[in-house]
């Protein structure tokens, strides 16, 4: 009656969902933003993280509506429940962590190259520290940030159904291309509803943008790409962490593996990786010889 075909409403729901997963993402990023601009203006926070298939009028329009504006802004966190938006129960609020490969947690971050945003995506094994994968993107597409993070993590292990993959809220952890590789590896999701319930993967956001790449006078994004690659390779090998008794989070990989019986191929497979490639991000793992083969090399060295 109103000359709208079947696949015409397929196209509008699958509009309407990347959308809602565009905008769930942006209301965590730029709660992320306030924390350490709180009085940036809206249009400087549109062109500096530049969102995907949001004009800047719209955006402006989509932060006024949620309360985003600096003079009255409060947390996003309590509105981000809305139509057309997944949620999944946070599994590990009390559940007891024991083993390897027993959690995965993972966040999106950001870090400022000559003032324009790239994102960080993290996937860390909440026992053990240790960063299974992670990706470097221009984007916040869930193609450009969760999914390769995600998948690096599950070329280099052997997991077991039942994994839980522990997150916040952000649109790229409930969309459609997501959940359909957490569903085909048996994963389950989990969710916080506030920050203070990821903590763990917060605080590696954190120590790789505060205690690594700061450090660096970073100008492109394929330098920034070659520095993540060193900086997890650090975090994970030569890093001691107070909360494994000042362990690496390496050595508390192998050991762990030891203590349940598993092989830790996957572990060897990625420092051989590292150690023949030497950038192990999805922007340079193809190339054949790069500035951070020679990084790579002389950390082997040393």
């Amino acid at each position: 009656m109103l000359y709208i075909t079947k696949q015409g409403i397929h196209a509008h729901l699958n509009r309407l969902q990347r959308q809602n997963e565009i905008e769930g993402q942006l209301l965590v990023l730029i709660a992320e933003i306030r924390k350490e601009h709180p009085t940036m203006s809206m249009r400087s926070m549109y062109y500096k993280i530049d969102p995907p298939q949001m004009g800047r009028d719209k955006f402006e329009f989509f932060c006024i509506g949620y309360g985003l504006k600096s003079q009255r802004y409060r947390t996003p966190f309590r509105t981000t429940d809305s139509t057309g938006v997944k949620r999944f129960p946070n599994l590990i609020e009390h559940l007891e962590i024991t083993g390897v490969n027993q959690v995965w947690v993972s966040d999106i971050t950001y870090f400022e190259v000559q003032g324009k945003f790239f994102y960080l995506s993290f996937v860390m094994d909440a026992h053990t520290r240790f960063i299974k994968g992670y990706s470097v993107s221009k984007s916040l597409r869930t193609q450009d940030t969760t999914i390769p993070a995600l998948k690096m993590a599950l070329r280099r292990q052997r997991i077991q159904p039942g994994l839980i993959f522990h997150s916040d809220g952000g649109g790229q952890y409930y969309s459609t291309e997501f959940l359909g590789l957490t569903t085909r590896y048996k994963i389950q999701n989990s969710m916080a509803k506030e920050a203070y319930q990821n903590p763990q993967a917060e605080r590696v956001n954190g120590t790789i943008k505060n205690n690594y790449l700061i450090h660096f006078q970073i100008k492109t994004y394929e330098h920034l790409t070659k520095v993540v690659d060193r900086s997890v390779y650090l975090y994970n090998h030569h890093k001691p962490h107070k909360s494994l008794k000042y362990l690496t989070p390496n050595e508390m990989e192998q050991k762990s593996y030891i203590c349940d019986g598993q092989s830790a191929d996957g572990e060897k497979s990625l420092a051989a990786n590292f150690a023949v490639f030497g950038a192990l991000s999805p922007f340079t793992a193809g190339q054949s010889a790069s500035g951070s083969n020679v990084m790579s090399a002389n950390l082997i060295k040393s």
